[in-house]
């Protein structure tokens, strides 16, 4: 009988399971190297539980929580979904700030501000918690050096040609306007944007497009972003929606925090977003405010500072189970 208990959070509307209980320690001097480590069997069919249908679905997200790679930070996080494992998760950072505050792993005041340094497998990041009344209220999370990669990289796609922007948010994304394939970033087209960005993953990682400068467990596409822009703001600023698929077909409920970061790079770079804020929508419409606090060093280039702020909300407290005697195990997926 296996038993794992976990804290489940919604940022935004994407799902992000915390694991509490039940999982072997995993191994490793730093947070990626336990990131490579949870390929394991063990720890792995865990993962493989707590996604895969009948307890998860083909876009559930989560984490196992960690040692940090040094006292600097308060714990670390390897990232999971139904795929496996990634490197760096923005809206997870958002719920793992709520997470500590709400359970009184790290303290705060009732009302006022905590920062909360957490190690991922891309670097050390923050997550500043604002509380009102005891409660957090929203979550600014400030990510590793962010910066663009590649501009007007052309791709072949069924839907024709089209022009895609590589940046880096702790992960890869490439960016493509949703109408330049003749799309909204609507949920009646996200059919069309999964299978578009199979093939633009596709296309870009045979190209070697998105190397990281500095650790190659970095590299590679993570996912794609399809945006539109929306109305400017009367205060000024950028206002556009987006759909983020990563990994293999999964879909970001929320606007996607990793996303925004790189988004925010090649906006900056773009020289859209000075002394602005991204008000960064959802397919859902749920909502992210991204910012460009400044620019530093990124490996081998320059790089961005940024910041994306939002709120996550607890939505259960689970005990899962798995009979030594199902015939289902870890679970099945459809898709």
């Amino acid at each position: 009988m296996l038993e794992i208990c976990t804290v489940d959070y919604h940022t935004a509307g994407e799902p992000f399971r915390i694991v509490t209980g039940g999982v072997p320690d995993l191994t490793g001097s730093t947070v990626l190297d336990r990131r490579d480590n949870a390929a394991s069997a063990e720890i792995d069919r865990v993962r493989r539980l707590l996604v895969h249908e009948p307890r998860g679905h083909a876009d559930m997200y989560g984490c196992f929580v960690t040692p940090p790679d040094d006292d600097g930070a308060s714990f670390g996080a390897v990232f999971f979904h139904k795929d496996g494992y990634s490197t760096a998760c923005g809206h997870g950072t958002i719920a793992l700030g709520a997470w500590a505050v709400e359970t009184g792993r790290v303290d705060a005041p009732p009302d006022g501000e905590v920062t909360i340094r957490i190690d991922v497998p891309s670097g050390r990041v923050s997550a500043i918690v604002r509380t009102v009344g005891g409660k957090p209220r929203s979550v600014r999370f400030r990510n590793v050096p962010a910066f663009v990669q590649a501009r007007d990289v052309i791709v072949d796609t069924e839907a024709g040609a089209v022009t895609v922007g590589i940046a880096y948010g702790g992960a890869f994304y490439a960016s493509v306007r949703a109408d330049r394939l003749g799309m909204a970033v609507t949920p009646g087209d996200l059919p069309r944007m999964i299978a578009l960005s199979r093939q633009i993953r596709s296309a870009l990682d045979s190209r070697q497009a998105a190397e990281h400068p500095a650790d190659p467990r970095l590299s590679g596409i993570y996912g794609v972003t399809f945006y539109e822009d929306l109305p400017q703001p009367s205060e000024g600023g950028v206002h556009q929606r987006s759909c983020t698929v990563f990994a293999d077909g999964e879909v970001d409920r929320s606007p996607c925090g990793s996303g925004t970061s790189a988004r925010l790079a090649l906006l900056a770079d773009e020289g859209r977003l000075i002394d602005a804020t991204l008000i960064h929508d959802s397919v859902v419409g749920t909502r992210f405010f991204g910012r460009v606090l400044g620019t530093t060093s990124a490996p081998g280039r320059s790089g961005y500072h940024t910041e994306v702020e939002g709120s996550a909300f607890r939505t259960g407290e689970h005990r899962f189970i798995l009979d030594s005697e199902d015939p289902l195990g870890e679970g099945f997926t459809l898709r």
